[in-house]
């Protein structure tokens, strides 16, 4: 028999993973021994957070990141052919989503294996249903362009099919959040709405959707922050 593949969330931040994972995930998870991971020293502490005596050294990671060029995902899937479950970890959140495990998920498809997502939090769609914007029809963006001239223009074009009637998602790294949301600022007409949701699920959690021209005037703190921006 061949192995399952286990999509795990992780907390979306050094917060109780009790609130935020379910019971019978943390069980799942605590019998798996074989990870395709991000970040090793990341996927190590998490493990270690929901079970203080994992058998960290007894088991196998396989990192997977924006620098590998899944060259060698032959390699990574063989124990689950070999009939071993193997759990997919992010960095925060569940993977898969603006995280490059989609593409072990995608080659576990041809080989015909099991993929199984656990419960989770993901800030993304939290961050859609605390908004009030449309979650019938939305686009997830994932980063926009570092370089000013190339975000503005992007973001003038989300503007643009939000009003249209489509929920525009997309965030930032941490560092550069207060340079995005003065860009959102300077770009956007002062009558659209937009929501900044920060730090979501930890105990500094915010969620506001108010319009441009009252953001202007209450331009918030989100450098090193947590942030999902709807619009």
């Amino acid at each position: 028999m061949k192995g399952t593949i286990y999509l795990i969330p992780v907390t979306l931040g050094d917060n109780n993973f009790k609130k935020v994972i379910p019971e019978e995930v943390i069980e799942i998870i605590k019998k798996i021994r074989f990870f395709v991971v991000e970040e090793i020293r990341t996927a190590r502490r998490f493990l270690r957070m929901i079970d203080k005596d994992f058998p960290i050294d007894d088991s196998t990671f396989y990192v997977l990141n924006e620098h590998s060029d899944g060259n060698n995902l032959e390699e990574i899937i063989k124990p689950a052919l070999e009939g071993n479950d193997m759990g997919v970890m992010s960095e925060a959140g569940l993977p898969c989503i603006a995280d490059p495990g989609s593409i072990f998920v995608k080659y576990a498809h041809t080989k015909e294996l099991q993929v199984s997502p656990l419960v989770g939090p993901s800030s993304i769609i939290l961050a859609l249903i605390s908004s009030g914007f449309n979650g019938q029809n939305f686009t997830f963006n994932g980063y926009l362009p570092v370089k000013p001239e190339d975000r503005s223009k992007k973001i003038k074009e989300l503007e643009r099919l939000s009003k249209r009637g489509t929920t525009q998602i997309f965030m930032e790294t941490p560092y550069r959040n207060q340079k995005m949301v003065d860009s959102i600022l300077e770009t956007c007409d002062n009558d659209t709405l937009l929501c900044i949701a920060t730090d979501i699920t930890l105990p500094t959690e915010q969620i506001v959707t108010r319009k441009i021209s009252y953001w202007k005037k209450h331009i918030p703190n989100v450098k090193n922050r947590y942030v999902i921006y709807v619009i």
